[in-house]
């Protein structure tokens, strides 16, 4: 497995607790079967417009991220461990050209909207985005609770060019009952590009990879598993576009009958 979005460099942002915690973190994570790893530390677009500021934020990202290479290269010599950002787009229009915000220096970028709630015109964002050469991979879109009222935003994403990142533990109910059945019906209408753990390196948090992979294991689901948790995002770190996920059939539970939800394609 390959994940590409978690929050492992130890005391950047509300993920990692000194090194011993990242390093614990990191442990966790490849017993449970993740052989490369990208981590996302959260960092806010409108940095980007003051040097001084973004200079110094980044310095603390390098610092704590070399870190974090030390003490896991002593654990495991093998884990590929690289890094980006989880960018928050409270600059609708930022400068992405520091090759540190984006996913192993591809031309991907993990991004998310302000306070899980999403702003006018990010069809327009994403469109200018892509227009500087950059290809946004939102960061769990199954948790903004508009999503769950309008599929058609996520399809005009797509339509500007985003690539799409669940969750694993959106699937799982770790977000709440609305997340969930919003997560099942974009992964029934094939749209979503990646499957990720967006662990926070806490003793108390789950990685969920063990949970998500017995998941679609039971649905016998295994083609899509490998493509969004390995497929996809090795082809996304060779800066390639991501395969076509098939589209599956999910059995409709209590909760999806009782809000109705229409699926992606029905929106």
């Amino acid at each position: 497995m390959i994940d590409l979005h978690s929050h492992l460099v130890p005391d950047v942002d509300d993920g990692a607790r000194g090194v011993d915690g990242a390093r614990a973190a990191v442990s966790r994570m490849v017993e449970a079967g993740v052989q490369r790893i990208v981590t996302t530390p959260h960092f806010d677009a409108s940095l980007v417009r003051d040097p001084e500021r973004c200079e110094a934020r980044m310095d603390e990202m390098d610092r704590g991220f070399t870190a974090l290479l030390e003490a896991v290269a002593e654990d495991h010599p093998d884990l590929a461990l690289g890094r980006g950002h989880e960018v928050m787009l409270d600059d609708p229009f930022p400068d992405l050209s520091d090759p540190r915000l984006r996913l192993g220096g591809t031309r991907f970028v993990l991004v998310e909207w302000p306070r899980l709630r999403i702003p006018p015109s990010t069809p327009e964002a994403i469109a200018r985005i892509r227009e500087q050469g950059w290809v946004p991979l939102i960061a769990h879109p199954e948790r903004y609770e508009a999503i769950g009222r309008n599929f058609g935003l996520v399809s005009a994403w797509r339509r500007a060019g985003a690539c799409l990142q669940m969750n694993h533990g959106s699937l799982l109910g770790r977000y709440g009952d609305e997340a969930r059945t919003v997560a099942r019906r974009l992964l029934e209408g094939g749209w979503v590009d990646v499957l990720s753990s967006d662990f926070h390196a806490r003793p108390h948090l789950p990685t969920f990879v063990p949970e998500i992979r017995e998941w679609f294991a039971e649905r016998e689901l295994t083609e899509a598993f490998e493509i969004l948790t390995e497929v996809n995002p090795a082809r996304i770190l060779s800066d390639e576009h991501p395969d076509a996920v098939p589209s599956v059939t999910l059995e409709r539970g209590l909760w999806d009958r009782i809000t109705g939800f229409l699926r992606p394609g029905d929106a």
